[in-house]
């Protein structure tokens, strides 16, 4: 079967995110099936971009067909607008060639933004193929809520047409959102064609990633263990948006509590603030970021791992973040602070799932963990684990997808 994914955004292992595109075609490929996909040649996603010269110039990323559309890079939401309607169009004008050349029999829209709907239609209906629609963010609602656009804003009511167009024109919707069904279902959506499919990881990839923890690292956290401390680790960004003042925080009600320590691993923007914060504290400790082949060991050096998004009504439709997928891996306890529901966590017990930005309920949460005997804590932490292995491999993930189609 010929596939093909539309996804402004793609990425792979040597370009940077997005990945999502990239390991479901690794799988389809070892499946039998050819794939191509199709992505702009600028992403701010991205940590490097592809060499493109001209539209519909094709690059081999470890395997996989990528076709670029060349558009201009952007700094700032006027810019990247302008970048979106380049792509969305040059794929409209190009779509009758990207049918005679890869006839497909599968088409993917995953751009984020639901634009790229209308060139994958097209292209669809000409090559009498599959048409699949897969949501990664929920837009225009995201903007509306997260920029401030009205809903009257015309943008948000161009968004809005494609949202619609693409839930009544789709054969099916693949939804990374769990709880997104009503909400599509408002706008047009045939229940019977909703499939959820979470993002995953790659096994190959994780069974490589195993290289040992930087020394500096090693030691500090070594130190902590040999004295019977509980470690709360969180490896990643550290942003605003990932809410680890709510961690400091948490990190303040501890302090009587004197064998529970805090360790954040990592670099961004939010970190002096957050060193500046915690400079009274004695439970806390900041060390710089470590290669992303390290960090399958480094986080099985914790007891409790953390990760936490901000207030925010769009949760509630659901959350697929990866470093989730990660700590599960660890089978380690996980506490998520979000506003989500049925979420994963919670649903299969392999931690606590609190409300967002509220310390007082991480404090309570991690008290509930550190008072269970090790072998409880073990228990929970494996059914993360279990479940990370036997439902969360992009090789079951691509074989649910192509199942959900035909």
């Amino acid at each position: 079967m010929n596939i093909l994914i539309i996804n402004h955004y793609a990425g792979c292992p040597n370009l940077g995110m997005e990945y999502r595109p990239y390991y479901l075609a690794k799988e389809w490929y070892k499946q039998g099936h050819i794939v191509t996909i199709i992505g702009s040649s600028y992403s701010h996603l991205r940590n490097l971009q592809p060499s493109v010269e001209r539209d519909l110039q094709s690059t081999n990323e470890f395997g996989i067909q990528f076709v670029w559309i060349k558009t201009e890079s952007y700094v700032g939401s006027g810019k990247r607008i302008i970048n979106i309607l380049t792509f969305v169009l040059k794929l409209i004008f190009y779509r009758r060639k990207i049918v005679n050349e890869y006839c497909p029999d599968l088409v993917i829209a995953s751009s984020t933004y639901p634009l790229d709907i209308y060139p994958a239609y097209f292209i669809a209906k000409r090559s009498n193929s599959k048409l699949c629609f897969e949501v990664h963010d929920l837009w225009p609602l995201s903007p509306m809520v997260i920029g401030g656009y009205s809903r009257f804003h015309p943008f948000i009511l161009i968004m809005q047409a494609a949202e619609n167009f693409a839930y009544k024109y789709s054969d099916k919707v693949i939804s990374l959102l769990g709880n997104a069904e009503e909400h599509m279902i408002k706008h047009g959506l045939s229940p019977e064609k909703f499939v959820h499919i979470p993002n995953g990881y790659d096994r190959d990839e994780f069974e490589n990633m195993q290289e040992d923890v930087p020394y500096e690292h090693l030691k500090v956290i070594s130190d902590l263990k040999n004295a019977n401390s509980l470690l709360v680790g969180y490896a990643g960004g550290h942003a605003p948006s990932n809410t680890l003042n709510t961690l400091i925080e948490t990190a303040r009600l501890c302090i009587k509590h004197e064998e529970i320590k805090f360790v954040f691993v990592g670099d961004g923007p939010a970190k002096a603030e957050l060193q500046k914060k915690s400079k009274d504290l004695g439970n806390v400790y900041f060390l710089s970021s470590v290669p992303k082949k390290s960090i399958p060991k480094l986080l099985l050096l914790f007891d409790i791992l953390y990760i936490g998004g901000v207030k925010s009504s769009l949760h509630k439709y659901g959350i697929s973040p990866n470093k989730l997928i990660d700590y599960m891996l660890a089978a380690r306890p996980v506490i998520l602070s979000a506003d989500v529901e049925n979420e994963i966590v919670e649903r299969i017990k392999c931690g606590f799932t609190v409300p967002a930005e509220e310390y007082v309920e991480v404090f309570n949460a991690i008290l509930k963990i550190h008072f269970m005997s090790k072998d409880e804590r073990m228990q929970m932490g494996e059914r993360g684990r279990k479940y990370a292995l036997s439902e969360l491999d992009y090789r079951n993930l691509s074989e649910k997808f192509l199942k959900s189609i035909y």
